[in-house]
């Protein structure tokens, strides 16, 4: 699950407001489910974000599967490995936004995930404080064709919930 918050992470991250928003070294995108989490790093794109012009906002972001971080080295080779992210066919998990809008307190951002090949439409509910976009998303690895039954000592859930914590400057 924390899979999916590197990468609303990864889309917050190059640009926000009517400027050319650049993330620093402090952002977070993590992801877990019942039986793993970790986080990922290697994020690159652009975010175009200002609250008042929500038409003209644009993530383009994305972040190298390979770069998965679970704390245990055999648990991240299989987690890149054929039954999984198969980083080596897909090394890149991208995000595209279409549309934006308000949304109480915050955000929503719909676009297209790109996961081990797999295009899906999600809609992202973000928030963006002083200067750091915040955001949750859960999605379900089978509609992204990941099949491996067995990862981390047992079965994993489906569902997998990923947080984004992406400061900009």
């Amino acid at each position: 699950m924390r899979l999916f918050i590197f990468l609303f992470a990864l889309c917050i991250i190059s640009s926000v407001s009517a400027f050319n928003w650049e993330p620093t070294d402090a952002y977070a995108i993590k992801f877990s489910t019942a039986k793993a989490e970790g986080t990922f790093t290697d994020l690159k794109g652009t975010i175009d974000f200002d609250a008042d012009d929500l038409a003209n906002a644009n993530f383009d972001v994305s972040v190298a599967a390979a770069s998965i971080n679970t704390g245990n080295n055999t648990k991240d080779k299989h987690a890149i490995g054929e039954s999984w992210l198969d980083a080596e066919h897909f090394p890149r998990i991208s995000f595209q936004s279409h549309t934006f809008r308000e949304s109480g307190d915050g955000y929503i951002v719909d676009g297209q995930l790109t996961i081990h090949g797999k295009k899906r439409p999600v809609s992202i509910p973000f928030s963006f404080d002083d200067n750091v976009f915040h955001g949750e998303l859960s999605i379900n690895r089978r509609d992204f064709g990941i099949e491996g039954p067995f990862l981390f000592g047992g079965l994993v859930g489906d569902d997998v919930m990923v947080s984004l914590q992406i400061p900009v400057k």
